[in-house]
């Protein structure tokens, strides 16, 4: 069975790619969000096994998003990326209520399965 997934990401051209990517490479996109508020809602209308999180979002960060979803015990597994990396976020990436964190540059089916139990 594939594992279901939410990209959130405020570039469709990224997450296009991404999309493909990931399907091609054994997940299943279920869905998308351009931002954080939206991301909390698809995520709880689709209840995905994994959320692809961007850090840098237009309104809500990703960070924040992280916490909000971790507040629901069934909630999904999620990995932050970024196009910056993971030493931009210091203190803030090791507290976030994450898998891990992939740098867009290498992001792909392998790196993301690494992270998922």
């Amino acid at each position: 069975m594939r594992r279901t997934v939410v990209i959130v990401d405020d570039h469709p051209g990224f997450r296009a790619s991404v999309w493909t990517l990931l399907d091609h490479e054994g997940f299943e996109v279920v869905g998308v969000a351009a931002n954080g508020a939206q991301a909390i809602e698809e995520v709880g209308r689709l209840r995905p096994d994994v959320v692809l999180l961007d850090v840098q979002l237009p309104d809500i960060d990703g960070f924040a998003v992280a916490d909000r979803l971790a507040a629901d015990a069934n909630g999904p597994a999620v990995v932050l990326i970024s196009s910056r990396d993971a030493v931009t976020y210091g203190a803030r990436l090791l507290a976030a209520p994450a898998r891990g964190f992939i740098a867009k540059r290498n992001l792909s089916g392998e790196a993301l399965s690494a992270l998922l139990p």
